[in-house]
């Protein structure tokens, strides 16, 4: 049997201030918001392994994925919104949308071994592309997280890279 990631959600998805931000958060100056203040996230993840996030108090589930620069091979740490399901994480590539893929999905597709932060902890995992239907299935899900997904997929014509994340090992 395979490790469980830890589960550390605080917040509520279902309150009013909740539902308003994720309403926001799918509009094109809602994504920027979000971008803008990625780099504060990152910094509060980071201090914390990702036990908080700037996100947390409206129930955003927030890891910190490090990968491999595939150009620099320079440690490249991104916060990223999460689907749990017990030993795998997933994670997916919208960039808000944007017209090209995030450079951290070329990473895990040039170098598959990364180290995710969660709940206070770091753990070496390894990147495997989702694909075909089981893709749809997990893409709904974080739909389910916030509706900018489905703004985000709405916005751009490329194929939205998807990983599932595992421990090393697992």
């Amino acid at each position: 049997m395979t490790s469980q990631f830890p589960d550390r959600q605080w917040g509520s998805r279902t309150n009013a201030v909740s539902r308003a931000a994720n309403r926001f958060a799918a509009t094109k100056p809602g994504s920027w918001l979000v971008r803008t203040i990625t780099p504060l996230d990152r910094a509060v993840l980071a201090r914390t392994d990702a036990k908080y996030t700037v996100l947390g108090p409206i129930g955003a589930p927030v890891i910190l994925l490090t990968t491999t620069g595939r150009k620099s091979g320079i440690a490249r740490t991104q916060p990223l919104l999460y689907v749990h399901d017990g030993d795998t994480l997933y994670v997916v590539g919208s960039n808000f949308g944007q017209a090209h893929h995030p450079a951290w999905t070329g990473n895990l597709r040039a170098d598959p071994t990364a180290v995710v932060a969660i709940a206070g902890e770091r753990i070496p995992v390894v990147a495997t592309q989702v694909e075909g239907a089981d893709k749809d299935a997990i893409y709904a899900r974080f739909i389910e997280i916030t509706r900018a997904y489905s703004a985000y997929r709405d916005r751009t014509t490329r194929d939205l890279r998807m990983f599932a994340l595992r421990r090393t090992g697992s």
